[in-house]
């Protein structure tokens, strides 16, 4: 596994989408920062995403996800949330991406698996058009506990750094762009954060 490469997972199906827009933020953030990124927009994967029968054939382009993932250090994942659920097409890429054998391993004696992704970080960024309240109050904030602890942390993705965007329905074009200008902030700061420790270091000599 690489120790610098970043992957930007984009999961939202339309490529005019805010997702789109925040995925590109993201990323021109941590580069700014240093960060070698990859960019992994699904919806242009040619892949069939039901998980039809244990032992599936991987298409090209799932094969090709698998190892981008194997190098990278940090993924980000940025899509979003429809029916309190992500969107089938990423769903579907972690249906048949996710397997045991790649993603974790069952181990006898054992109840929990062995996580298999363990050394890499991710973030999340989640857009939905409920109100906060709303999502924790009536939904118990169901993406968290399904996408980020349910899928993430189970293959051991450590840490997450999550960030949740709100009432997006209501944005107008000056709230996009400030939304765009955060999140391109989050992916400088996961850049600088994340960095490995010695290149910290060097870095930090060489700007002073």
């Amino acid at each position: 596994m690489s120790n610098e490469t970043w992957l930007v997972v984009d999961g939202h199906p339309s490529a005019g989408s805010l997702g789109h827009a925040l995925a590109d933020a993201y990323a021109r953030g941590a580069e700014g920062a240093g960060a070698p990124v990859r960019r992994l927009a699904l919806r242009e994967l040619s892949f069939d995403p039901v998980l039809r029968a244990p032992g599936q054939q991987l298409e090209p382009d799932l094969l090709q996800a698998r190892r981008l993932i194997e190098e990278a250090r940090h993924v980000a994942w940025i899509f979003p949330c429809w029916w309190m659920g992500p969107p089938a097409l990423l769903k579907g890429f972690v249906d048949r991406l996710f397997l045991p054998g790649w993603a974790y391993r069952y181990e006898k004696g054992q109840a929990l698996p062995v996580a298999l992704l363990a050394g890499r970080s991710a973030r999340q960024i989640v857009t939905m058009d409920s109100p906060s309240w709303w999502y924790a109050l009536a939904n118990h904030r169901a993406i968290h506990g399904a996408f980020t602890t349910g899928t993430l942390s189970f293959v051991g993705f450590a840490p997450i750094r999550t960030r949740t965007v709100y009432q997006t329905r209501t944005l107008d074009e000056r709230g996009r762009e400030k939304l765009r200008i955060t999140v391109e902030g989050d992916g400088a700061k996961d850049a600088l954060h994340l960095r490995p420790r010695g290149l910290r270091a060097s870095r930090g000599a060489l700007a002073r």
